[in-house]
């Protein structure tokens, strides 16, 4: 291998990258927050008596699990802002397109995990004369987090891995960081490891994480595996 390494490309700009790591971390926990408050709207939904609101749901959920993400991204980006005429900045639609994705699979994982809670639990609620909403929030949703913690972990992993994509929108995230500054110093090689060694010390601690929450709290099912 003849490639000659310089690293000083890294310590000459390293706060660059630094601040696409920033940007990488703020948009992901910005999105677990967003998605998993419309993930459990819509699996309340989903669960519905009214078949408006239940096949509505239905719908939201079976559109986005089977839209890829990046149509998804490019379409939020480059459509609404024709659409509605209003300005739609990188960073908003990178968070809007992550909340939509992540939310239809996060709303199956919630209604796996509501459903999987035994009918006893609503009735003995109900006999101590709480009305439905605190039933459901007193009672039965606290018992259905701690199931369905561990894949909520697994579906924040993996979309902290596609934000990597927002960098396709120009969002000054790691990866566009990254990708400008080697397009300018002509350093692939440095440029793209320092950028996987930050991805890795971001993602690696919250993997283990993950993998504590499946030995704490045994469950099945994952982002990709969720089933209707």
């Amino acid at each position: 291998m003849n490639y000659d390494f310089d690293w000083t490309v890294i310590s000459d700009n390293y706060g660059v990258l630094l601040d696409g790591a920033a940007m990488t971390v703020m948009v992901a926990l910005i999105t677990i927050v967003t998605s998993t408050v419309l993930g459990l709207f819509i699996a309340l939904l989903r669960m519905s008596r009214w078949k408006v609101l239940r096949y509505s749901a239905i719908a939201y959920i079976e559109f986005f699990r089977t839209i890829p993400f990046l149509v998804q991204l490019f379409w939020v980006y480059y459509a609404i802002p024709e659409i509605f005429n209003v300005s739609l900045p990188s960073l908003s639609a990178g968070i809007l397109a992550l909340t939509l994705d992540v939310a239809a699979f996060t709303a199956e994982t919630f209604r796996a995990g509501l459903q999987s809670v035994g009918r006893g639990q609503y009735d003995a609620a109900r006999a101590l004369g709480m009305n439905p909403v605190n039933s459901l929030f007193r009672v039965i949703l606290p018992q259905a987090v701690r199931r369905v913690l561990p894949p909520l972990g697994t579906q924040w992993i993996l979309m902290f891995q596609d934000t990597a994509l927002l960098s396709l929108i120009q969002l000054n995230e790691l990866t566009f960081q990254a990708v400008t500054l080697q397009t300018n110093t002509f350093r692939t090689l440095e440029v793209l490891s320092f950028a996987a060694l930050l991805y890795l010390a971001m993602g690696y601690p919250a993997a283990k994480a993950v993998d504590w929450l499946h030995r704490k709290y045994p469950a099945s099912g994952s982002r990709r595996a969720t089933t209707a």
